[in-house]
């Protein structure tokens, strides 16, 4: 029988870096994937404790799939697209060509790109702010009233430019 020293158990294994960047940190996709489970919860006004219970996991689960710390599996992405009422392939709408070079594949070279991508920029349609007015303007019951709302937002905008 073979006995290991107690050095070779105290060794930290080295954890899979599979999805993640070179630099370690998670996957642009991931992050992407992630955002557009937040702005569909948003949307719905649902909470992550809520979103949670509906897939049997805890708030913080959810808050790791929204920052993309953790990756989605595909039965798990089945599941969000039905509680949250939208198909599967809502997740990855609005991906942009440098971010869809961010594959797993490609980052580990089985791929050959033609040129690096581009720094990923955040989505302005998944900030906060833009969420919240967008909840607000859907609130607006009277579509006269929604639709001058809209004239002035995009009024505003012209001046601005």
């Amino acid at each position: 029988m073979v006995e290991t020293t107690r050095k070779e158990k105290a060794t930290p294994r080295k954890g899979s870096s599979r999805g993640r960047t070179p630099s370690g940190k998670p996957n642009p996709i991931d992050v992407h994937v992630g955002g557009r489970v937040r702005l569909r919860r948003t949307l719905l006004g649902m909470s992550q404790e809520k979103l949670g219970d509906a897939l049997g996991l805890t708030f913080q689960q959810v808050q790791k799939y929204e920052r993309g710390a953790n990756r989605v599996g595909a039965s798990r992405l089945f599941d969000l697209s039905r509680v949250l009422d939208v198909p599967v392939s809502f997740f990855f709408d609005d991906m942009n060509d440098e971010l869809k070079a961010q594959s797993p594949a490609l980052i580990a070279g089985m791929t050959a790109l033609e040129e690096p991508p581009a720094h990923f920029e955040h989505d302005p349609l998944a900030k906060r702010e833009t969420l919240e007015l967008v909840r607000a303007y859907y609130r607006i019951a009277d579509p006269q009233v929604r639709k001058r709302v809209y004239e002035l937002a995009k009024a505003l905008a012209d001046s601005s430019d």
